[in-house]
C-alpha cells in the first residue's frame, strides 16, 4: 500500500474512532437529561462512526498495509441545550467531510484508484450525514423553546436509534 495513504488512512480512522466518542458522548449527555430518543440517535449515529472507522482499517489491511492506532482525545461532555449539540454535531460532520475530501485528492495525486474508488462511498455517506444532522437541527431551531414539541422530537429520534 502507498505508504502516504496508508498514513492519511491511518489518521482518519482516529478521525472515526473521534466521531464514536463524541457521539457516545452526546448520547450519554442526552440520557442524563432525559431525552432517551436523541441518546438513542446518538448512539446510532456512534454506531455507524464505529462501522466508518472498520472500513478504513480493512481496506489498510486488505492492502498489504500497517494499520497504526493512536491514542483518541477525549470528547466534549457537556452542551447548554439538545440544539447545541446537534449544531455541534453538524459542525463535526462538516469537518469529516473536509478531511474525506482531502483523502480523495491524495488518492487522485497518488493515483491509488483502489483507494479513491472506496473513498467514492464516503464522499456519498458525507452528503447524508450532514443531511440527517442538518435537519435536525432546522428543526430543531423550528420549536424554538417548545417543550411539547421538543418531546416529539425526542420521540421520533428514538425511532431512529431502534432501527439499528
Amino acid at each position: 500500500m502507498n505508504k502516504k495513504i496508508e498514513k492519511a488512512f491511518n489518521d482518519q480512522i482516529n478521525e472515526e474512532l473521534f466521531s464514536y466518542y463524541l457521539y457516545l458522548s452526546m448520547s450519554a449527555w442526552f440520557s442524563t437529561k432525559n431525552f432517551e430518543g436523541f441518546a438513542a440517535w446518538m448512539k446510532a449515529q456512534a454506531k455507524e462512526e464505529m462501522v466508518h472507522a472498520m472500513k478504513f482499517f480493512d481496506h489498510i489491511q486488505e492492502r498489504g498495509g500497517t494499520v497504526k492506532l493512536q491514542p483518541i482525545k477525549g470528547p466534549k461532555t457537556e452542551w447548554k441545550s439538545p440544539l447545541e449539540a446537534f449544531q455541534e454535531s453538524l459542525k463535526h460532520e462538516k469537518h469529516i467531510t473536509g478531511c474525506i475530501e482531502k483523502l480523495v485528492k491524495l488518492s487522485m495525486a497518488e493515483n491509488d484508484f483502489a483507494s479513491n474508488s472506496m473513498l467514492n462511498w464516503f464522499i456519498d455517506e458525507q452528503v447524508e450525514e450532514e443531511a440527517s444532522v442538518g435537519l435536525m437541527v432546522e428543526h430543531m431551531k423550528m420549536v424554538s423553546d417548545s417543550t411539547g414539541a421538543l418531546f416529539m422530537m425526542d420521540r421520533e429520534a428514538g425511532k431512529r436509534g431502534a432501527a439499528k
